[in-house]
């Protein structure tokens, strides 16, 4: 019976990855009660999500805060582009529905729509979680590496449904939000993304589009970097 409890066993192994989930399901969904700082939030989880995916995680609560911190400037950016692009999408396909005349336009424009804020926003996240740079070489960024990544990156977007389709199944799995859900699916993420980083950073300079330094000098770039671990 102890077998089962030693460190080294599965059992706790599994148990101990369910309860960092846990926790960072929960400091996820406190934190991104404003609204404004979903983003922040977000960022946050996956600087933690990211370690979790190769088993490299330290205290769930400390790294997130010291994340949170770091990034508020770039995660209120994030918040507000998030929730236009959702809203957006969501409201071409409310006047899709609606329409008499010219209904298929919207809906084309929905579906166009959809998937270029959702390839932005797949690893944008995970990169601005890993790496320096701004918000909108990160979407750019994020794009690109869908387009580079496509079967991998539509193999994750169908999990991602999956996943959320199984939390807002009824009434009962709408529980899975709050114990592990939203967390669990950023780890999901977090897998595919940490597989693509590591591929990408073989090849200096391939992750991130090279930026300007400083404003004043227009000629002078600078490459993404990884963060501090």
């Amino acid at each position: 019976m102890a077998g089962f409890f030693s460190p080294d066993s599965k059992l706790y192994k599994f148990m101990t990855k369910l309860t960092e989930l846990f926790i960072l399901n929960i400091m996820w969904l406190v934190f991104s009660l404003p609204i404004v700082t979903l983003g922040i939030s977000t960022i946050a989880a996956y600087t933690v999500a990211l370690r979790m995916a190769v088993d490299d995680e330290g205290y769930i609560a400390r790294d997130f805060l010291k994340a949170f911190k770091e990034n508020w400037k770039q995660g209120i950016a994030m918040s507000f582009i998030t929730i236009i692009c959702a809203w957006a999408v969501y409201l071409d396909f409310q006047i899709y529905n609606a329409a008499t005349e010219n209904a298929m336009v919207f809906l084309i424009i929905g579906i166009i729509a959809a998937y270029i804020f959702v390839f932005s926003l797949l690893y944008a996240y995970p990169l601005l979680a890993r790496y320096e740079n701004t918000v909108l070489n990160t979407l750019q960024n994020s794009f690109r590496i869908s387009m580079k990544y496509f079967l991998r990156s539509v193999l994750l977007v169908v999990l991602v449904a999956f996943e959320t389709a199984i939390m807002i199944w009824n009434e009962k799995t709408l529980i899975l939000i709050v114990i592990v859900g939203p967390a669990f699916v950023m780890l999901t993420i977090s897998g595919f993304a940490m597989a693509i980083f590591r591929d990408l950073e073989k090849v200096p300079g391939t992750v991130a589009e090279p930026q300007a330094a400083e404003e004043n000098d227009p000629d002078s770039e600078e490459e993404d970097l990884p963060k501090e671990e």
